[in-house]
């Protein structure tokens, strides 16, 4: 396996990881009352477009030719950053 390969599947696991996340927090929104649970799922959709963010900088990773790839991959990692900042806003602002 070489390096872009194994990075693409590092960054894949990250990907599969926030969308168990957004899952868990979709499911703990249910429990809210109504004023709270309106402004989780305001951060619960800024994570589903950071999931929807990162998948396509992946998918342009995975296009890249081998030449590339290294500058592709800075796009991959500013938005899995993204996507674990806002797991963590959410995390911290509702407290699990």
């Amino acid at each position: 396996m070489n390096l872009k390969e194994a990075y693409k599947q590092k960054a894949e696991a990250e990907l599969e990881l926030a969308r168990a996340r957004l899952v868990e927090f979709k499911a703990k929104a249910k429990s809210y009352t109504a004023d709270t649970r309106l402004k989780y799922e305001i951060h619960v959709d800024e994570l589903e477009h950071g999931i929807e963010s990162a998948k396509a900088r992946l998918k342009e990773l995975e296009e890249s030719g081998e030449d590339v790839w290294e500058k592709v991959k800075e796009g991959v990692e500013n938005a899995l950053e993204a996507l674990r900042k806002v797991i963590r806003n959410i995390a911290d602002r509702f407290k699990e």
